[in-house]
């Protein structure tokens, strides 16, 4: 995968004194560290969205922070992601004459995760995420004018950097924390979580690949990510998802969290894993040509609808999923086209050229594009611009999005498949972002947010709510662990 959808710094030999205690703790495992390599006041594990936030935030507070990464590269899953940010800023939405508030936000992310997530952490995310925008802007994010439903979205309240991608995120907070002093440390995979009992008492710090302990005199965040990039554990919870490609960048492998109920945090919800439309099996590139949703629709290889396209993120995993092949084709018009463009305008312009994407000026040339009967795709196209006007769709597709027919020239197509793209569960924490051990309890000087946590989404995660999510709870976390005494 590339760095366009949602390269990779202390070096030194150990002192005596870290061989001695990197001996007695590898002979104990239960023990903890009698000397310390490094010692910091906060230690963030993880340098995406979530990990540099809790950074920036905690070292403004006055505390002495590091940003741990075990990659090459900071960034994280938010590098890679499509950087669609949901939040209902209510200058925002007034402005595009659209009905919403946090409180709408928050009954329809409950509802999209079959009620499975938390109240209070739903409650908290979508009532300080337009908070969390304007922290972006702060730390110098610039975001295109107007607001959309992104797809699996369920409402027009997302948002994208001007960059167009969840990079331009990564770049702003990287350039701001070397303006404020935040070390961002890569090549550092962080491999356990020390605390002063194996079940009981407080965080002490961590313990690198190098075998080297850092202390952290307040906190350590965790916000490492999830672990779609790791097949095997993805398996445990959702066979069918063994052999299927993957979106994340290939540090998401689950190492943390393990670290994490090693020491006696709780885990919730790990069979919830999202799939998304990308790369098709068989293909090594794709296209995409269904962000903007309300003008595209999804065909199998017999050439009809199977879905609807709006409908929740997983209602479209299984269905597609259960399709011949498990390969379907997104298609829109020239509006369409362009109107992706404004998302993923190189990806699939390259697309059309290595034959991922294809173009005609006909519906009956398309489908002979992408070997699909070409009477049965002219009649679903004419089916469906018949349901535009009657704001209608068997398939259960909302009028809001019956908004845009297909048919002007040139129209595109190309395959698609399911890919591994988040892990809804993940450490259990609390609104101050505290993690919880297996009995409720707070685990003191342990906290967590982003991917690595479960119960903010339930079974399912609404399209745009991971981008709010990472910069909410990792601003929350950063906030709370430079408070620690």
């Amino acid at each position: 995968m590339t760095l366009n959808r949602r390269s990779f710094l202390v070096g030194g030999a150990a002192s005596a004194a870290a061989s001695i205690s990197t001996f007695a703790h590898a002979a104990n495992p239960c023990s903890t560290p009698t000397t310390w390599d490094k010692t910091y006041d906060i230690i963030v594990i993880g340098s995406g969205g979530a990990g540099l936030s809790a950074g920036i935030v905690a070292k403004e507070k006055g505390a002495n922070a590091v940003v741990l990464e075990k990659l090459s590269i900071p960034g994280g899953n938010t590098m890679v992601s499509g950087g669609g940010l949901n939040a209902a800023v209510e200058a925002d939405y007034k402005k595009a004459g659209i009905e919403d508030s946090p409180q709408l936000h928050t009954k329809q992310t409950m509802a999209a995760g079959d009620y499975r997530a938390d109240p209070a952490l739903v409650a908290t995310l979508c009532e300080n995420v337009p908070q969390s925008v304007e922290w972006l802007k702060k730390v110098g994010v610039q975001f295109k004018p107007g607001i959309y439903q992104i797809y699996g979205g369920l409402w027009p309240r997302c948002r994208n950097p001007v960059g167009q991608s969840g990079g331009d995120y990564i770049k702003a907070c990287m350039n701001y924390a070397n303006k404020i002093g935040l070390p961002v440390l890569t090549n550092h995979k962080v491999v356990g979580i020390i605390r002063e009992k194996p079940d009981s008492g407080r965080v002490l710090g961590v313990e690198d690949g190098k075998k080297e302990f850092w202390k952290a005199n307040k906190a350590v965040v965790a916000a490492a990510g999830g672990f779609a990039a790791n097949p095997t554990m993805c398996s445990y919870f959702d066979p069918r998802l063994t052999k299927l490609n993957t979106t994340n960048q290939p540090g998401s492998t689950g190492e943390v969290l393990k670290c994490i109920q090693g020491i006696g945090g709780l885990a919730v919800g790990l069979d919830y894993i999202q799939c998304i439309p990308w790369t098709a099996p068989g293909y090594k590139h794709t296209a995409d040509i269904f962000q903007a949703i309300e003008y595209t629709i999804f065909l199998n290889k017999e050439g009809k609808r199977y879905v609807a396209e709006d409908a929740r993120r997983d209602v479209i995993r299984d269905a597609t999923l259960a399709q011949t092949d498990q390969t379907v084709f997104p298609v829109c018009d020239t509006d369409g086209f362009d109107k992706n463009n404004e998302y993923y305008n190189e990806m699939n312009h390259r697309a059309l050229e290595n034959g991922t994407l294809f173009k005609a000026d006909t519906i009956e040339e398309l489908a002979k594009l992408i070997k699909v009967p070409p009477e049965v795709m002219v009649a679903t196209i004419n089916e469906y611009n018949a349901m535009v006007d009657s704001k209608k769709d068997p398939l259960g597709r909302t009028p809001i999005m019956l908004s845009h027919k297909i048919v002007k020239a040139p129209f595109y197509a190309g395959p698609i498949g399911m890919c591994r793209h988040h892990t809804m569960g993940g450490a259990k924490i609390n609104t101050k972002a505290q993690v919880l051990d297996r009995d409720g309890n707070v685990i003191p000087g342990l906290y967590a947010a982003g991917e690595v946590t479960g119960g903010i989404h339930g079974s399912n995660r609404i399209g745009g709510n991971a981008i709010a999510d990472i910069f909410t709870f990792g601003r929350i976390a950063g906030e709370g662990a430079a408070s620690e005494q």
